[in-house]
């Protein structure tokens, strides 16, 4: 081999992102098996590669032993000495083997293993990006779409937005930007898989802490978050600094800030609610937009029961009992909702259920 060789992959090294280091390892190992190949030896052999000259040295080890059984890779200590009497038995001898055409040889082979190499050691730095970046948000473009799965280019790697991933009804184009969030990255034969979804809640919660700096700076903290993607979304914010509105940081001046969460979900309704360490508190705040007359707290049974104003019962439970489903989630209280005349005229009972979902919208 010669010095162009060698120059040549420290290039590639470097143009790579790749330590030469590994790529000349890569090598080494490669021309031991070569040698093993084209010259019929069971030997147990050492290639040294000079890594500035390009000098090659194919060097057979062998195993000092009382009496040599395997004459390839084993050598008495008798014989050993003679090479150099400090040897001793379990040492291991190298005397050099190098071919006269050995060069030729390897230079065809390394080739061959440094740009496999460079293919497998992208792939494990694609790996290590993003599986680092799990449970975070990756931008994208659509790339194409088959068995309904969506299939993202990220720059270096491919993602896979999978059917039970996307919002329903949500209309995914060609060469659409989109942002995604990284559930899970594999490794495979063909390079990362990097498994994304557009439905977790995860997605909600890193998009206001792009979008509202007190978030990103630790000054406004995301409590908890409840969503029924596509349709609504409720998250509860808290700050311990009495001179900032978590919930007016993340509207934003006019609404700009959440408006342009809200159009990066394709029109998902997000209500941002304050969080508050007393229960019934928490639980009145989560079914906003709705207003609450009284709570009652039932702490054995982790039930919440509200009473609201006669004409906002049907806006406290929401569509389908959605407003009072997505504030139990938030909250993790089972919420029993009753109107004023209600409560007076069918006191609740002892165990109350869920909120009453069939109230007309």
């Amino acid at each position: 081999m010669n010095a162009d060789f060698i120059m040549a992959v420290q290039e590639l090294g470097k143009e790579k992102g790749i330590e030469p280091s590994i790529l000349f390892e890569a090598v080494e190992e490669a021309l031991v098996t070569a040698y093993k190949k084209n010259f019929g030896s069971n030997q147990n052999v050492r290639v040294d590669l000079n890594r500035t000259s390009g000098e090659l040295h194919v060097y057979a080890q062998k195993h000092v032993v009382e009496t040599a059984e395997d004459s390839a890779n084993e050598i008495t200590l008798e014989d050993a000495r003679k090479i150099d009497p400090r040897y001793e038995l379990d040492d291991i001898v190298e005397i050099e083997v190098t071919p006269k055409n050995f060069g030729r040889i390897a230079a065809q082979n390394a080739k061959q293993v440094v740009v496999q190499r460079i293919r497998e050691a992208e792939r494990g730095m694609v790996f290590e990006k993003y599986y680092n970046r799990e449970n975070d948000i990756v931008t994208g473009v659509i790339q194409r779409m088959e068995n309904r799965n969506v299939y993202i280019d990220l720059g270096k790697a491919e993602a896979v937005l999978t059917v039970g991933e996307q919002i329903p009804g949500e209309i995914y184009e060609y060469h659409d930007r989109m942002k995604t969030y990284i559930l899970e990255v594999r490794k495979t034969s063909k390079g990362p898989q990097i498994m994304v979804s557009r439905t977790h809640p995860g997605l909600l919660k890193r998009l206001f802490e792009l979008e509202v700096p007190e978030i990103h700076d630790g000054l406004v903290e995301i409590k908890s978050v409840a969503r029924e993607p596509g349709m609504r979304s409720k998250i509860a914010v808290y700050t311990k600094d009495e001179n900032i509105d978590p919930v007016g940081a993340c509207v934003g001046q006019k609404g700009m800030r959440v408006q342009a969460i809200v159009n990066e979900l394709r029109g998902e309704k997000i209500d941002i609610v304050k969080y508050s360490d007393d229960p019934a508190q928490y639980v009145a705040n989560a079914l906003s937009p709705a207003k609450v007359v009284s709570t009652e707290i039932l702490e054995s049974e982790k039930i919440c029961r509200v009473v609201v104003p006669d004409y906002q019962l049907s806006l406290a439970i929401g569509k389908e009992g959605q407003n009072a489903r997505l504030a139990a989630k938030l909250t993790g209280w089972k919420i029993d909702i009753k109107s004023e005349t209600q409560s007076k005229e069918e006191p609740f009972e002892s165990a109350g259920g869920e909120a009453d979902e069939t109230a007309e919208d």
